[in-house]
């Protein structure tokens, strides 16, 4: 009788993955000069203590810090909220975290108070280490429509002008990491694949808030749309 051990021997890396429901396989990835990193908002509000803690959020930085030493492109954003941000649950009369209201943009989210222009909370984590950072993308600066994504605001209209950005420079390969990975990490790396970027998110390097089935649901959407998933161990150093 072949047992189970031949049979995977005898198949093809193809052959195997389409055995495996849900399985991801990555090779080792090397960055090169058309690849880029996107630390998506490593801030002290998303990190312990902060009005939008996200569990675990603050073990994603020495994993990003080690990671960005691989890459020579490196962009980090900030959520940059005015005070009584549409999003925000305070600025809607009996609402509260977490709930959803109908905006004319779509359905919203409502959040605590977070990433106020100005504010510690809105600032990156001081333990972040990346000096050749090359750019900051603040988002979510207008007050009447949410921008979860490091590219396009939630109207699925107004550009931030990152896809333009990396373009000019040559960038064809961009890797997400940071916070949080159903939110802001996914809708970033969803409208990076509509760019035409071939598109990894970094799971370890990431931490997610897993409201109502938003984690599972993210990951569902990224694979759907092309994005690959992957650890920081498969990017070589």
């Amino acid at each position: 009788m072949i047992n189970r051990r031949q049979i995977l021997s005898g198949l093809g890396t193809t052959a195997l993955v389409a055995l495996i429901p849900g399985a991801v396989w990555a090779a080792p990835v090397k960055p090169d000069e058309a690849s880029a990193l996107l630390v998506i908002d490593v801030q002290n509000c998303f990190l312990p203590g902060g009005s939008l803690a996200v569990k675990d959020g603050e073990q994603v930085v020495p994993v990003i810090n080690k990671l960005s030493k691989s890459f020579s492109n490196v962009v980090m954003t900030q959520d940059w909220h005015t005070g009584g941000h549409i999003s925000f649950a305070s600025s809607h009369s009996g609402k509260k975290p977490f709930e959803t209201v109908d905006l004319n943009y779509g359905k919203q989210v409502l959040w605590p108070d977070h990433c106020v222009q100005g504010t510690d909370g809105a600032a990156l984590s001081k333990d972040l280490a990346i000096p050749h950072a090359g750019l900051v993308i603040r988002k979510g600066f207008r007050k009447n429509v949410d921008s979860y994504s490091a590219f396009t605001e939630a109207d699925g209209k107004t550009t931030t002008g990152l896809a333009a950005y990396l373009k000019a420079r040559g960038i064809k390969k961009v890797f997400l990491a940071g916070l949080a990975t159903d939110f802001c990490v996914a809708w970033s790396a969803l409208d990076a694949r509509k760019a035409g970027f071939e598109t990894y998110v970094i799971e370890d390097a990431c931490r997610g808030i897993d409201t109502q089935g938003s984690l599972a649901k993210a990951w569902a959407d990224m694979t759907k749309a092309g994005v690959k998933r992957i650890q920081s161990g498969d990017i070589a150093a």
